[in-house]
């Protein structure tokens, strides 16, 4: 049986404290009571910002403005210092209303559209919200107001479920799919990447492009599934993209110095490089550091912006490299022979290669020896470079040796004054005289 608005509205908003008593009723209305805003029919009555239950619409009152009104009204007694009384019903049977009232003041109406909303009499459902008022009311112990405040959190979080349910299956298939099709994309990015760059530093770079693309893509699709509101997203963005600039700018300096170097290409995987005080192989290159293993054995993680902000030196870009080394011989030796001599005993050395040819130049004239600068190319890669470095200046030295060709360490000449001179005869001549029997 429902109720007209005029007289159901006056009743709500203009019951004063001390009233008990009703106001008389129009004859019932035949339509059903529309929705509340946002099609909501029902809102929660509140205390202490708990909810107890819920109270539906009627004709000209809407669920949440019918709510507001008894919120307000158990604010105000609880905002009051004196004790509650216990909520009493009073039961108009003649009008199919009841009164929920404490201390002399009326909370709320119950009417016959709110049994007919729950499936109870009017006294029931009264009596039924009475109850649940007395036990909120009531200053419960710690433990019970735990309690309650976890069944209506897990209340409420299960009608959100429910409510948020579809968008939530949407949003889930939707990530499965954007996975999916993410590893394809990174699939078809690395199968061109092989056949049209051939670098494997390139390849990785395109493929996780491409991987995080899609996953960027499918993520804004599955949030705006899930009802997001990217314009407030975007400002709050802009609000705080300071302080995630300082709070990450060495997380993302290293993501974009990774970019950059994937990109430059200064080495590869597998190229023997020098950065700053590491010297080795590189094993790895990733968005965020570089891995190397020295020579050594250690494996070295160097942050990408380290790594940007150093000297590189890669000693395996080109497939040859040029060693040096030095040799003295003699003053009174003749250098176009020991340079023929040393040309022949370089190029019988396996590894040193024959183009360009090996070059010999006078580097200096010390003191005691001339110094020959020895240079000839080998295989870029280390172990062969140190290797026939080695060989070759143990051939040098030996074929010197088999010629003739004297290698003098430095020879040092000592000077002595006429005054000197005559003391160290003298000492050595006392020596002599100690030492005769």
């Amino acid at each position: 049986m429902l109720l007209p608005a005029a007289g159901l509205q006056a009743q709500e908003e203009e019951a004063g404290p001390e009233s008990s008593p009703a106001p008389a009723l129009s004859a019932p209305a035949e339509a059903l009571p529309p929705p509340s805003e946002a099609g909501v029919f029902f809102a929660d009555v509140m205390v202490r910002g708990q909810p107890v239950f819920q109270v539906g619409s009627l004709t000209g009152l809407t669920a949440s403005d019918r709510a507001a009104i008894i919120n307000r009204r158990i604010a105000g007694l609880l905002s009051q210092a004196q004790q509650l009384g216990t909520v009493a019903v009073q039961v108009d049977d003649n009008r199919q209303i009841a009164l929920l009232a404490v201390n002399n003041r009326v909370l709320m109406t119950v009417t016959q559209q709110d049994a007919d909303d729950f499936g109870l009499t009017v006294e029931e459902l009264a009596q039924q919200w009475a109850d649940r008022l007395n036990q909120v009311l009531a200053q419960p112990n710690l433990a019970i107001d735990v309690l309650q405040r976890l069944d209506s959190t897990t209340r409420q979080l299960v009608n959100d479920t429910i409510v948020l349910l579809p968008s939530l299956l949407g949003a889930i298939v939707l990530v499965g799919l954007t996975w999916i099709v993410a590893k394809g994309v990174r699939r078809l990015g690395l199968l061109w990447a092989e056949q049209t760059e051939g670098d494997r530093g390139t390849e990785i770079l395109i493929g996780r492009l491409c991987y995080g693309g899609v996953w960027v893509l499918g993520s804004i699709v599955a949030l705006g599934v899930l009802g997001l509101d990217f314009t407030a997203l975007l400002g709050t963005l802009g609000l705080t993209s300071v302080a995630i600039g300082f709070s990450l700018r060495d997380v993302l300096s290293n993501y974009i110095s990774g970019v950059i170097l994937l990109a430059a290409r200064p080495f590869r995987i597998s190229d023997q490089v020098v950065i700053g005080n590491y010297e080795g192989t590189v094993v790895q290159i990733q968005l965020r550091a570089t891995t190397m293993r020295t020579y050594d054995g250690r494996l070295v993680y160097i942050p990408n912006q380290q790594v940007f902000q150093k000297s590189v030196v890669n000693n395996t870009d080109s497939p040859v490299r040029r060693s040096d080394v030095v040799v003295g011989i003699d003053y009174d030796a003749d250098i176009n022979a020991a340079r023929q001599v040393i040309i022949e005993a370089v190029t019988r050395v396996e590894g040193v290669e024959k183009e360009p040819p090996p070059l010999i130049l006078v580097q200096d004239l010390a003191p005691s020896t001339v110094r020959l600068e020895v240079r000839f190319w080998v295989n870029s890669r280390r172990q062969s470079f140190l290797q026939v470095t080695s060989e070759a200046s143990q051939a040098m030295k030996e074929s010197l040796q088999a010629a003739g060709i004297d290698m003098p360490t430095e020879i040092h000449t000592l000077m002595f004054r006429e005054g000197t001179k005559v003391a160290i005869d003298a000492i050595a001549a006392k020596g002599a005289d100690q030492q005769e029997p």
